[in-house]
C-alpha cells in the first residue's frame, strides 16, 4: 500500500511533534541556590548543567503569578517559555562554560505585590 503525499507530510510532522515532547519530557527540574520567592525583589540563582543538558525552571513564589516573560536570551543555549511559571534552558551541545539568562515574573503573594527580575547563572560542565 502506497502513502498518499499528504498523509507522509502528516507522519512527518506528527513525528517532529512526538521528539518535541519528549526532549521536553527528559528534562528535569535542576536544583538552583540563591533565588529567592517573593514578588518585588530580585534576584539571582545558579545552577549546573552538562553540555547539551536541559533543565526545567519553575517559578516558585507563593501567590498568583499575573505575567512572566524572557527579558535576556541566554548566549549558549535555548530558553524557552513553557507555560506562565515554567521555563526550560538547554544548553548547546560541546559547550562548557557560563551561560546567563533572565525572567521577570509579576504576581501578587500574601507579604508583597511586586515585579521582579530574576537572573539565572548556568555553569555548563
Amino acid at each position: 500500500m502506497r502513502m498518499s503525499k499528504a498523509s507522509a507530510v502528516a507522519l512527518i510532522f506528527a513525528a517532529q511533534g512526538f521528539a518535541s515532547i519528549a526532549s521536553a519530557q527528559t528534562a528535569s527540574e535542576c536544583p538552583v541556590a540563591g533565588i529567592l520567592n517573593t514578588f518585588g525583589v530580585n534576584s539571582t540563582g545558579v545552577f549546573l548543567v552538562p553540555p547539551g543538558g536541559a533543565c526545567l525552571f519553575p517559578l516558585r513564589i507563593e501567590g498568583v503569578i499575573a505575567d512572566s516573560s524572557i527579558v535576556q536570551r541566554p548566549a549558549y543555549g535555548v530558553l524557552r517559555q513553557l507555560n506562565t511559571s515554567t521555563f526550560e534552558y538547554a544548553a548547546n551541545p560541546g559547550y562548557a562554560g557560563p551561560d546567563t539568562f533572565s525572567v521577570q515574573v509579576t504576581g501578587k503573594g500574601p507579604t508583597s505585590v511586586g515585579t521582579s527580575i530574576i537572573t539565572l547563572v548556568a555553569t555548563v560542565r
